[in-house]
């Protein structure tokens, strides 16, 4: 078998964000940049399997991580990137550290709802938990024009089996890694919430 486990889409996301969730729960140190963009660049494949509905969410989502991934060179804490910026006056400026962070903490809570509702649905269609994920997470930031090409992408979404076969997995283990990483990012992402928060900087722009 020319995949072992541990190289599968699914296993490697479930156990980056499991690292990062114990980070998070240790309540002791700063989350640091690297090990958060190399968690999320594993994420990245998961947009490219769920095919054009998902293409514009896929391209901004792995330009801003690797953003995050070029920051970590000369920063080391999400915390610090946030202050930097306050610093700097750039927070919402596009194309700003801050700004991109959000971006991609959107991108994480998708998937999240994503898999929510994959394990709560029968069938094997995607296009309602796809639906269902767009709606809570990414819609209410989106223009009537993107909103439109997406609800017209979801006749394209591949099928579970499909889905499935494209991350080499069978329904049981995806299940398992898809609650993995459901329990794993709740942390994470409101521990990002929390550094936007804290500084009066809001989450819904």
């Amino acid at each position: 078998m020319a995949n072992v486990d541990s190289d599968k889409t699914l296993r490697k996301i479930a156990d980056a964000f499991k690292e990062l969730a114990a980070t998070v729960n240790s309540q002791t140190v700063d989350m640091e940049v690297a090990p958060f963009s190399r968690a999320c660049s594993f994420v990245s494949p998961l947009f490219g399997c769920l095919g054009i509905a998902f293409k514009f969410a896929e391209m901004d989502y792995v330009a801003k991580v690797d953003d995050l991934a070029e920051a970590s060179k000369s920063i080391v804490t999400l915390n610090a990137i946030l202050d930097r910026d306050i610093e700097g006056n750039c927070v919402r400026k596009a194309g700003s550290h801050t700004r991109n962070l959000l971006r991609v903490k959107r991108g994480l809570d998708m998937v999240r709802v994503l898999f929510e509702q994959i394990l709560a649905t029968e069938g094997d269609s995607l296009r309602d938990p796809a639906s269902k994920a767009y709606a809570q997470v990414f819609a209410p930031h989106h223009g009537w024009a993107i909103r439109k090409a997406v609800a017209a992408g979801m006749y394209a979404l591949p099928t579970r089996a499909q889905l499935m076969k494209k991350l080499n997995e069978d329904e049981a283990s995806a299940r398992i890694q898809m609650q993995s990483y459901i329990a794993a990012s709740s942390p994470v992402i409101l521990y990002i919430n929390k550094l936007f928060l804290s500084r009066e900087l809001g989450i819904d722009w």
